[in-house]
């Protein structure tokens, strides 16, 4: 009978972890959860923090009318940020967004001084918009180009277009601007909320419903994630990438409407850095400039983020307005850094 003798020199495996006997530990900072809300959920706490600080520091700032305000005043930037969130997911950019928008004001004021219908203004107006948006989008793809240079062309196209309508402001009269930009919702005694806030609330629930439950919406995450999985999944990856400048270019000129409501004029010099605000919203809300990850309600957010900053600077009354640009540009520093933490952390995690 002859015996088995193990090999003593064989090196002794170590024990797994995950195995069976011993589950390995999952960190909170690994979580899928925490990797895919990291930064909303920073968004959320930096929002709550700044509006407590606020209601404790000054008067009257707590109050629900404040907090409305800020989509009143911002719900064009709203807009604005929806587009650009499409855009970004797939890992492009889009700085026309600002110049789109002064000459969708532009082209509404110049065609209503002369008289045309209301309605048929803003249907024009936003249908040149999205031409607009998707001839960009045709250039990207079929002429190779990179998305930061089309829509810097597109962008120095537009704000000329507007020179060459008028180099001064065109006032706007019409009835039906007029009255929705005078217009307010009351929601209770002394609290109200214009028709463009909830035109802007409207866009927000709608895009989060497109990228969530339609296939076109799966393809832009897939696109972001990796454009090229994306192609051999049999994803339409073209049409896709053309869309989304499409979308944006359709939000910057609702924005462009909504902007007029706002100010109730056209000027060709309206919008100069509203990109970057637009980009910075959408950043500090949550979505990667990679790509990939990220959440139209997390633009929100960024934009509401953006409004209260302006908010604390005027309920102090001795800062200056540039503050505003210099704490929008710490924040998105931040937020940019914390992106890259959780993506090296997560890269990590999944090796």
């Amino acid at each position: 009978m002859t015996a088995t003798v193990p090999h003593l020199d064989s090196p002794a495996r170590p024990p797994q972890r995950g195995g069976a006997g011993r589950p390995g530990r999952t960190s909170i900072l690994t979580s899928p959860f925490l990797g895919k809300y990291a930064s909303v959920l920073i968004t959320v706490a930096l929002l709550v923090a700044m509006f407590s600080v606020g209601a404790g520091r000054y008067d009257n700032f707590a109050s629900p009318q404040v907090v409305l305000n800020l989509f009143v005043d911002n719900a064009f930037l709203i807009v604005l940020a929806v587009g650009m969130t499409f855009v970004i997911l797939t890992g492009g950019i889009d700085l026309s967004v600002g110049s789109v928008v002064a000459l969708s004001t532009m082209i509404a004021a110049s065609l209503l001084q002369t008289g045309w219908p209301a309605p048929v203004v803003i249907v024009l107006v936003i249908a040149a918009a999205t031409v607009l948006g998707l001839l960009v989008g045709l250039m990207i793809h079929y002429f190779d180009v990179q998305p930061f240079i089309a829509t810097l062309a597109a962008m120095f196209l537009a704000r000329g277009l507007c020179y060459l309508i008028s180099l001064k402001s065109i006032a706007i009269t019409d009835p039906l601007f007029t009255e929705l930009a005078q217009a307010r919702i009351q929601l209770a005694p002394r609290i109200s909320i214009t028709p463009a806030a909830l035109i802007a609330v409207a866009i927000v629930v709608l895009a989060a419903l497109v990228l969530k439950y339609t296939r076109f919406g799966r393809t832009v995450y897939a696109i972001g994630g990796n454009e090229q999985s994306a192609r051999l999944m049999g994803l339409p990856v073209v049409r896709t990438k053309v869309l989304v400048y499409t979308v944006s270019g359709l939000c910057s000129g609702i924005a462009g409407i909504l902007f007029s409501f706002y100010t109730l004029s056209g000027y060709s010099l309206t919008g100069i850095g509203l990109e970057l605000d637009a980009i910075a919203a959408v950043v500090i809300g949550g979505t990667l400039l990679t790509g990939g990850t990220g959440f139209v309600l997390g633009s929100l957010l960024g934009v509401l983020v953006l409004g209260l900053i302006q908010t604390v600077i005027s309920f102090e009354g001795t800062l200056s307005s540039w503050w505003t640009k210099i704490v929008i540009g710490g924040l998105l520093l931040i937020f940019i850094l914390i992106q890259r933490l959780l993506t090296r952390r997560s890269r990590t995690s999944s090796r």
